[in-house]
């Protein structure tokens, strides 16, 4: 085998002064960067295969080690990153596609950091949430253009399509079981279950032993259709097609064969150890004429009680797309951005496809409002999502509720070091390593995700008081509530918000 003529990425400091040669590191690290020389009775590291995960850091007793990125120096060139330099290298070596997890981490703009927040103050005097009710829930699903109202009985004449009640407008984004363990994916069928919200199966299909949770699941069917049968889609709360997703645009799903074990294969309906490839197309999707026979399939199969999402990736045209997605028959239109997450995707997909959520969300809303079909359909936007902040900003921009992914693995322990698409996950969250998955313990991690959920919320109270809003209903998609800073005046009108002074 040739030697890689990579340097190694991080550097593994040990002080010896502080290491007892416990092998705790040994034993922690997915990567196999720690091992014990019996010779020499110490413990030691191979540098090139860490990838600063943090695991060993965190579990060593005696705080010896430390991970610091390697400071080896290119000369400058703009042009010749390090970055753009070691991954010709990768691909002269290994003659593939290079894989990453995770999401963007390009330099591209924020917007939520250039949207700020309005403010009651005496006109309009803002509402203390400890002592005045504020109003979280939120549906999503069809509205109906009117209703009419039988007066002597009080009840509705008008016939409603099913209606999926959020306690709180954060929903857990589409991740698959294979791409995630299966710990992982009880933890946030337990954590939706008792926020009252709903967590996403992905293309991976749903694992038997969480069909208990699926009044609070969303099922996926993907271009592969993996895991895709009847009692499946009858277990679920919502039904979600998924035509792309933020990390990958136009092009189809990778689950690495390393990651399907037998339980993966048997959950998916696929031979153990083989690559999950799906489609880039559905290949009975061409036309949105194609995408309605599909939508109102599953809602006859389903005898019409679930409503249907359908996924589509930020682009620019996605205004357009998401009106032809209403006017198909679907009841929410989901858009992720150019920050969304995956498991393994191409990087250069990854870093160069697609457009943020913010400008994609802003667009989509101010389509379907000018349509005059905005209430047929709720809006769903993911792909970035990191705070209570960028809940409520979307909310103005005309999102009724968020996904997140890259938020929820991090409170239950994700570092974001990117290599999930290794399937060597230290914290035991993006591996099917029987060793590794048992890191993760659904009891901690369910009420991690709870108390993250509860803590959001409270800090949207807060800000909804602040503006004057009692009700997140009263919030979405009013955008004089939001002013842009340092945007230029193309950015504030696709935004479709003032200036901040203005």
């Amino acid at each position: 085998m040739l030697k890689t003529l990579l340097p190694s990425r991080f550097i593994v400091e040990r002080d010896p002064d502080r290491c007892i040669q416990c092998q705790v590191c040994v034993r922690q690290c997915g990567f196999d960067v720690h091992y014990y020389d019996a010779e020499d009775d110490v413990v030691r590291a191979r540098d090139e295969q860490c990838v600063a995960c943090h695991r060993c850091v965190a579990y060593c007793p005696t705080d010896a080690l430390t991970i610091r990125k390697n400071p080896l120096s290119y000369r400058d060139n703009f042009n010749w990153r390090p970055e753009t330099i070691e991954d010709i290298i990768k691909q002269a070596e290994t003659g593939g596609i290079l894989l990453t997890g995770m999401g963007n981490d390009k330099s591209y703009p924020i917007y939520w950091d250039h949207l700020v927040l309005n403010a009651s103050q005496v006109t309009n005097p803002s509402i203390d949430p400890l002592r005045e009710p504020m109003e979280l829930r939120t549906y999503l699903g069809r509205r109906p253009d009117s209703v009419e109202i039988d007066w002597e009985t009080g009840r509705l004449k008008t016939s409603l399509t099913p209606l999926v009640p959020l306690e709180v407008p954060v929903m857990f984004s589409a991740i698959s079981y294979g791409a995630i363990s299966l710990n992982v994916h009880e933890s946030l069928a337990r954590a939706a279950r008792e926020a009252g919200t709903l967590f996403n199966t992905g293309e991976g299909g749903l694992h038997r032993s969480l069909y208990q949770y699926g009044p609070n699941t969303t099922v996926q069917v993907a271009s592969g259709r993996f895991g895709v049968h009847s009692e499946y889609l009858d277990v679920a709360r919502m039904i979600e097609i998924k035509i792309g997703q933020g990390a990958k645009p136009g092009i189809g799903g990778h689950l690495p064969g390393e990651k399907v074990s037998a339980e993966v294969a048997k959950t998916r309906m696929i031979p153990r150890g083989t690559d999950a490839l799906s489609p880039a197309p559905h290949h009975d999707i061409y036309s949105i004429e194609d995408l309605s026979q599909l939508i109102y399939a599953l809602k006859e199969a389903t005898n019409y009680t679930k409503p249907v999402s359908v996924k589509i990736a930020a682009v620019h045209n996605s205004a357009a797309i998401a009106s032809g997605i209403v006017r198909a028959g679907a009841d929410i239109v989901a858009i992720d951005g150019l920050r969304g997450a995956t498991g393994a995707a191409p990087k250069m997909i990854r870093d160069n496809v697609g457009i943020p959520i913010e400008l994609a969300l802003a667009s989509v809303d101010q389509r379907l409002r000018e349509e005059g079909i905005r209430n047929r359909a709720s809006i769903v936007c993911a792909g970035g999502i990191r705070n209570s902040a960028d809940v409520v900003k979307a909310i103005a921009l005309g999102a009724d509720a968020v996904y997140i992914g890259t938020a929820a693995l991090i409170a239950i322990g994700c570092h974001v070091c990117q290599a999930c698409h290794t399937g060597r996950c230290s914290w035991g969250i993006t591996t099917t390593n029987d060793y590794l998955v048992k890191r993760i313990n659904p009891d901690i991690a369910a009420q991690r995700l709870v108390n993250l959920l509860r803590a959001w919320s409270l800090e949207i109270k807060e800000m909804l008081g602040g503006m004057g809003v009692n009700a997140l209903e009263s919030l979405r998609g009013n955008r004089l509530h939001l002013r842009g800073v340092g945007l230029t005046d193309t950015e504030l009108e696709i935004l479709g918000v003032r200036m901040a002074g203005s």
